[in-house]
């Protein structure tokens, strides 16, 4: 896992670089343009192209001189650096920078105050006013000067972070800095790149490596961190010689009701797909037929209003709620199995059962897992107006009361007892539709199924789930749920073949 930190802590590793690789600070922020450059030029190889960059006189602002030194000599000839002279002190490496730019034959404007700038006129526009560090929203002439920028609508790549996004803590309710394209940001993302409110600072963005000290990075204490396919390969667990279907576990899902029987034959066909020796649907009698067409390797349990599950110590996995109903026989049947002492896959209407139901929140059984969505998670624990607030609750739910939390949006996160949350990093827009959540719930039970922790089922399945969707999209416009589910055992076979 790949450690996010904070923008005080990257400062750090800055240092730590420079003074341990050993490289000098001026060296080091060549080598960030560069890597800036490089990404760049991918995207806007037109050297035709007239470019406005924007530098503070900070360390950001000697990033941006840097890489209009270097656009100049990948042959961009239309260029001017604007000197935002809205401080009187600058960095050593800014200065520096500065007087290469002056040697130059760049074209250089000082802009004492906003109203200095009467217009623009460029094709192109990199952000390298303000970096890193940030926490208040932006005032005075930087807010001014930003809105004239943004109005121009222009393509707006930015250096490391946008001017005015906070990399990380809660983001201010009206964002009010840099509206970029594109953010190339330098070693990690920002950790809030990965909230929605993001998007209206940045509409993508990119990492580029820049030869910070990995193992000093990887050694700080912090609390977000990045799944990677390394990671899911170390997990992931080959089938071996004389196993059979009790090897792999026996998963129950109960699900599923008159009208959505649907969410039950996702969730079941997900959790046969992952690999559960046995899987079990608790549905209502009248999708028999439907499951024994659709999925005859499925076994039944009929589920009525007197229904409780006699042993669930016998399953190795229960996944409880996909199109289940709210109805009282249904939040009686989930309470059982809550005292019943046995850790749950608890999803959609078993959250909403959970959210008029407090009291059961605190008997949920270490190592359960929840799977809400913001609607969901919101029921369960109050309404939250950001995202930042809303991920620490669930951090702090999840120590609390030592379950996990995978709380699905673009980036899911997944909230362990340990305090610790991952980051998943796969998936793609074009699975927004009915039925992706269901497939997700039965994917872990799958895991759960075959013995995996609670926390490495959490983990695997949004990875895979994710990734089953990239594949499908680069050939979809639309990835569909029961598309998606028979995608799952390839995914699985690849990764451990790797």
């Amino acid at each position: 896992m790949r450690t996010l930190l904070t923008s005080a802590q990257m400062r750090s590793a800055d240092q730590f670089t420079i003074a341990n690789k050993p490289i000098a600070s001026i060296d080091l922020m060549e080598k960030a343009a560069r890597a800036f450059v490089q990404c760049f030029l991918r995207d806007e190889f037109d050297a035709t192209k007239s470019v406005a960059i924007f530098c503070g006189k900070g360390n950001n602002g000697g990033d941006g001189l840097a890489i209009a030194h270097l656009l100049m000599a990948n042959g961009y000839e239309n260029i001017k650096v604007y000197i935002v002279n809205f401080s009187k002190k600058q960095s050593d490496d800014f200065t520096i920078n500065l007087q290469r730019i002056d040697e130059s034959r760049c074209k250089k404007v000082v802009i004492n105050q906003p109203s200095d700038l009467k217009s623009l006129k460029a094709d192109l526009v990199i952000d390298a006013i303000l970096g890193s560090g940030l926490d208040k929203a932006l005032t005075g002439d930087y807010e001014e000067l930003v809105q004239f920028i943004n109005k121009q609508h222009k393509k707006v790549y930015a250096v490391d972070v946008p001017t005015g996004f906070f990399s990380e803590g809660k983001l201010p309710e009206v964002y009010n800095g840099i509206k970029a394209y594109k953010t190339i940001s330098f070693q990690r993302p920002k950790i809030n790149f990965f909230f929605p409110e993001s998007a209206a600072a940045t509409e993508k963005f990119e990492v580029v490596e820049i030869e910070l000290n990995e193992l000093f990075i990887q050694k700080q204490e912090a609390d977000f961190y990045l799944t990677d396919e390394s990671d899911i390969q170390k997990k992931l667990q080959p089938r071996k010689l004389f196993s059979h279907k009790g090897t792999y576990g026996h998963a129950l899902i109960i699900a599923g009701n008159t009208d959505t029987m649907g969410a039950a034959l996702l969730s079941s066909m997900a959790c046969l797909h992952t690999g559960a020796g046995l899987t079990t649907a608790c549905i209502p009698q009248s999708g028999l037929i439907a499951l024994n067409t659709s999925l005859p390797e499925v076994m039944a349990l009929p589920r009525d209003e007197y229904t409780r599950i006699e042993n669930p110590k016998k399953y190795q996995a229960i996944a409880i709620g996909p199109g289940l109903g709210t109805n009282p026989e249904n939040e009686k049947l989930l309470e059982s199995l809550i005292l019943a002492n046995q850790p749950l896959v608890i999803d959609a209407d078993a959250l909403n059962i959970l959210g008029e139901r407090p009291d059961l929140i605190d008997k949920l059984v270490p190592n359960t897992i929840l799977t809400p969505h913001v609607k969901e998670f919101d029921r369960l624990f109050g309404e939250h107006d950001s995202w930042w607030d809303r991920v620490q609750s669930a951090k702090e739910k999840a120590k609390r009361l030592k379950i996990v939390i995978v709380l699905k949006n673009q980036y899911i996160f997944i909230c362990l007892p340990t305090g610790k949350v991952l980051i998943n990093l796969t998936g793609h827009p074009a699975m927004a539709q009915g039925g992706m959540g269901d497939i997700l719930t039965g994917i872990i039970a799958g895991f759960v199924a075959q013995r995996y922790s609670a926390t490495d089922a959490a983990i695997l399945a949004c990875y895979i789930h994710g990734k089953a969707g990239d594949h499908l999209a680069q050939e979809q416009f639309v990835v569909t749920a029961s598309h998606l589910s028979a995608r799952i055992s390839k995914e699985i076979k690849v990764l451990i073949s790797i």
